[in-house]
């Protein structure tokens, strides 16, 4: 069971994720809470696996509690939930720590797929704001390559560039011809090579660095 804290200031949204995701055989819903604060204390209490919180909340805002839950010891993944696709609100997100970013007037399904996307290592963002993100973040020209970039095999260079497009694990599996395990651990190792912390950032590095382009 994938299990889920949910945070929104507002009970009706809370609930009706709830009503959702516990809906689905292999999540469990183990918590609520409608601040900040009790984010971060709800998550060191229950130790979800994946926290899905609104950004706009009493007490201690969303990008605060994200970048306190993602310091702790085994942090759970984090996506981030908002009425609001502005970039402030998406770069705060993702900056902080968060590995998905979904939009609360997404499809139902988007929010189920995003929960099993982050337990898996997977970020998922929201398709409405995906092409934006990464425009946003590369819209610079590209960067010099770098000594991180120097410290990659020509294998793991290939799974980023394969990350960057936006393929799956299974999918990266099969364009390279090895298995979804080896991917994972190739993932794990440009993740500590490039210094970030999530798969989204990763991606974000890559376009910023000119490794693929976004047509």
């Amino acid at each position: 069971m994938i299990r889920v804290l949910v945070a929104d200031d507002q009970a009706a949204a809370r609930t009706g994720l709830r009503l959702l995701l516990d809906g689905e055989p292999d999540i469990e819903v183990v918590g609520e809470a409608a601040d900040g604060h009790d984010v971060v204390a709800l998550t060191e209490r229950r130790r979800p696996d994946v926290v899905f919180t609104d950004l706009r909340m009493p007490r201690m805002d969303g990008l605060t509690a994200i970048r306190r839950v993602c310091s702790l010891r085994a942090a759970p993944a984090v996506i981030a939930l908002t009425t609001f696709d502005t970039d402030e609100y998406l770069f705060g997100a993702l900056q902080a720590g968060a590995v998905g970013f979904v939009l609360k007037d997404s499809e139902p399904g988007l929010f189920v797929d995003a929960v099993r996307a982050a337990f898996q290592g997977q970020g998922l963002i929201d398709p409405q704001v995906t092409r934006r993100l990464v425009h946003r973040f590369a819209e610079t020209s590209p960067r010099p390559a770098t000594a991180e970039l120097d410290e990659l095999t020509p294998r793991e260079l290939d799974v980023l560039r394969s990350l960057a497009r936006g393929r799956s694990n299974a999918e990266i599996a099969e364009e390279l011809f090895i298995s979804a395990g080896t991917v994972k651990i190739h993932i794990a190792r440009v993740l500590a090579k490039l210094g970030v912390a999530t798969r989204v950032q990763a991606v974000i590095y890559a376009h910023r660095h000119g490794l693929v382009t976004w047509d």
